[in-house]
């Protein structure tokens, strides 16, 4: 348990990290060239239509797709719903936290002044400079998301969407299941739209996660902490194949005979 806690925490961090870093760069660069992570990019702009700070639409977001979550699962799970709140509170608070560490902001209230003043990009070298790091920002996330949906204690409500598609209607797809996820964002991105006619926080770094985020964090799977498995899924019995084993347990069959194969060929 400890070791999965250790997992946990880990992914929690470099998921916040990860998801500001594309809001912070997207905010340096220009936020309709490059623009954040996708489900990043909905909320903070449906945050701004309706006049929020980053931690209480996180929160409310994350509440609106637990409900969702029950409605794909079949039934109301208090146990799953109260683990996606223990997520998101600690989460929406590390958002707002590394956020403000490099734009001023207040948390709980209490303004904060920025430690790391990233300068706004002025030439090509500075753009491409935060277009990777805005990449680099969707990989964490990315990563994270493969990390603690192995390890599986609780999960954000959009991860736990995520892993619901995956393994009950895409047959174990994280690129498939990635992109289903994007519907609820989507609706509220064109909500924030409607409110305030302005389309920012969508670019260059807003497509590279729609194409991408879902592949990363199947690849992750294998590579990050490969001997990780995915632990104690719950997406009703369903999800079995037709040969009544457990699509995680097939995923993991073929991660250990990849394994033994480059093994074999060392």
């Amino acid at each position: 348990m400890k070791v999965s806690i250790a997992y946990f925490v880990f992914s929690l961090l470099i998921n916040a990290l990860g998801n500001v870093l594309t809001l912070v760069t997207s905010v340096k660069v220009g936020s309709s060239f490059l623009g954040s992570a996708y489900w990043t990019a909905a909320e903070a702009n449906l945050g701004i239509a309706l006049h929020v700070d980053l931690f209480t639409i996180f929160l409310g977001a994350g509440v609106a797709i637990t409900i969702l979550n029950a409605i794909l699962l079949g039934h109301w799970d208090w146990g799953r719903a109260i683990g996606n709140l223990i997520f998101m509170v600690p989460f929406s608070f590390l958002i707002q936290f590394f956020n403000n560490l490099f734009i001023p902001g207040k948390i709980f209230g209490i303004a904060m002044n920025p430690i790391i003043n990233l300068p706004v990009a002025h030439n090509w070298m500075m753009i491409i400079f935060y277009v990777l790091l805005n990449f680099l920002g969707v990989a964490f996330i990315a990563v994270a998301i493969s990390i603690y949906q192995r390890v599986n204690l609780v999960l954000h409500p959009a991860d736990d969407l995520m892993q619901i598609l995956r393994f009950k209607y895409c047959k174990g797809n994280a690129n498939k299941a990635m992109w289903l996820s994007y519907i609820p964002p989507t609706i509220m991105g064109v909500i924030a739209l409607a409110i305030t006619r302005q389309f920012t926080n969508y670019g260059l770094g807003t497509i590279f996660a729609f194409l991408f985020q879902g592949g990363i964090t199947g690849a992750s799977d294998k590579v990050v902490f490969p001997k990780l498995k995915h632990q104690a899924l719950d997406v009703t019995p369903e999800t079995a194949s037709s040969d009544g084993s457990n699509v995680s347990e097939d995923i993991d069959e073929d991660i250990k005979a990849k394994d033994a194969e480059r093994d074999a060929n060392k």
